[in-house]
């Protein structure tokens, strides 16, 4: 079962990542961005999704496009929620307990890289040897 300490050992490996306590719990942010965040039973949510956040660990993601929180919702509804708010989409949130290790590293990387400027994809890549298509 993942845990909040497999999010802070990903995000540790990612430059300019840094983490903050906000109201609804832990969240990671690249140059100022959102890029991952423990979800909150927020009063907005809706009641059965709220349900399932008051009494797991849920994790969202920012996601580069709002079609791609819906596929992986609709490959793995046991594991992906359906949207929790309006609030930074698009985003997807997932069941922590339900979460493959690999899956959780790939999601949170790939929000990172969502958020983050060229440079530091860059410097990313360069650490761990991928290439990286430059498009902006």
């Amino acid at each position: 079962m993942a845990t909040i300490h497999d999010v802070r050992r990903i995000t540790a490996t990612l430059p300019g990542s840094e983490e903050r306590a906000t109201t609804g719990g832990a969240a990671w942010f690249v140059r100022r961005k959102l890029y991952a965040w423990e979800c909150h039973p927020w009063p907005s949510i809706p009641p059965d999704i709220r349900e399932i956040v008051a009494s797991e660990l849920v994790v969202a993601v920012k996601v580069p496009d709002p079609m791609d929180a819906l596929a992986l919702h609709e490959m793995a509804p046991d594991v992906f929620l359906r949207t929790t708010t309006r609030w930074s989409e698009p985003k997807v949130a997932f069941r922590m307990a339900r979460i493959a290790p690999d899956h959780l590293s790939e999601l949170v990387t790939d929000a990172w890289r969502t958020q983050a400027p060229r440079y530091l994809r860059l410097e990313f890549d360069g650490a761990d040897g991928c290439a990286e298509e430059v498009t902006d």
